[in-house]
């Protein structure tokens, strides 16, 4: 695995490599790695000839008094990793490399980007959008790999690739879980034992309106109540919000009759959670 920290660095390989008639993967990561990771990376593997990771923890993706400066990161861990996986390239730029003095230029995906974690992270996609956009042009895949556990921030991808005209194909991942059903996430480490067990009972009530749905309720208030009562009966749990979307568009919908997705950010000890479930689709994206 060959490491990479300047653009000009990673875009000569790139360019290279499309000489060569190599088919570029990209898997876009904040680094701190977990197996939710390395499954995006298996997947590139199996589409591509070469595969990029990126690690880099965007400060513009970051809202005022969030973790941008504690947020968990081991470099050296990360590496052994993305060797053991089989990954080609690992680019790891420096802040300044990526938004040079002076920057001025952003992206921002409108629709997509209101409501759900837009409305309590203000500016986050636009961050998203932009350090994305940005890694794209460095990197130059032909497919980059996207978790569906960030479900807004994947369809946020998705309609800026193809507003955006870029050449490339968007993949999800299907979100990978503990034992315990608990979304993997590099946040799970700020949760002391005591609320991890806690945080089980996000997938639980994902899983309620699941089951609900599958029981013939097509409801989304109701399937929405379902999910938020399984909450609340967890002490030390606070939610920001449940609801019920298009999983194509993420609009607001009142009765499940195509693909939707039910999704929720819940606090636990502190920590802002996120977690999703699909209903309504035959098989993964």
């Amino acid at each position: 695995m060959e490491l990479v920290r300047k653009v000009s660095g990673m875009q000569g390989i790139s360019d290279r490599l499309m000489k060569e008639g190599k088919k570029i993967g990209f898997v876009p990561t904040m680094g701190y790695l977990h197996e939710g990771h390395l499954s995006l990376v298996r997947k590139a593997k199996e589409l591509c000839d070469s595969v990029v990771v990126s690690i880099f923890v965007n400060p513009t993706q970051f809202v005022p008094g969030e973790d941008y400066e504690r947020y968990p990161r081991d470099e050296e861990r990360d590496r052994v990793l993305l060797d053991a996986a089989g990954v080609d390239f690992l680019f790891i730029p420096e802040v300044m490399e990526v938004y040079p003095s002076g920057y001025q230029t952003y992206a921002e995906v409108t629709e997509v980007s209101k409501g759900l974690c837009g409305n309590f992270r203000p500016g986050h996609f636009r961050g998203v959008a932009t350090v994305v956009a940005k890694l794209f042009n460095m990197v130059k895949p032909h497919l980059a790999v996207f978790g569906e556990k960030d479900f807004q921030q994947l369809l946020v991808i998705k309609r800026m690739v193809e507003d955006l005209n870029f050449d490339i194909e968007i993949i999800p991942g299907v979100t990978v879980r503990e034992e315990d059903g608990i979304a993997m996430s590099s946040r799970n480490a700020y949760l002391s034992p005591e609320d991890r067990k806690k945080a089980a009972v996000l997938y639980r009530s994902l899983m309620k309106g699941k089951e609900s749905f599958e029981s013939g309720e097509r409801h989304a208030s109701i399937l929405c109540r379902t999910v938020k009562d399984s909450l609340e009966s967890v002490s030390g749990i606070s939610f920001q919000y449940v609801e019920i979307r298009d999983a194509g568009t993420l609009e607001k919908i009142e009765v499940v009759n195509r693909p939707t997705v039910i999704a929720l950010a819940s606090i636990v000890g502190g920590v802002r959670l996120i977690d999703n479930i699909i209903i309504g689709r035959e098989k993964p994206f």
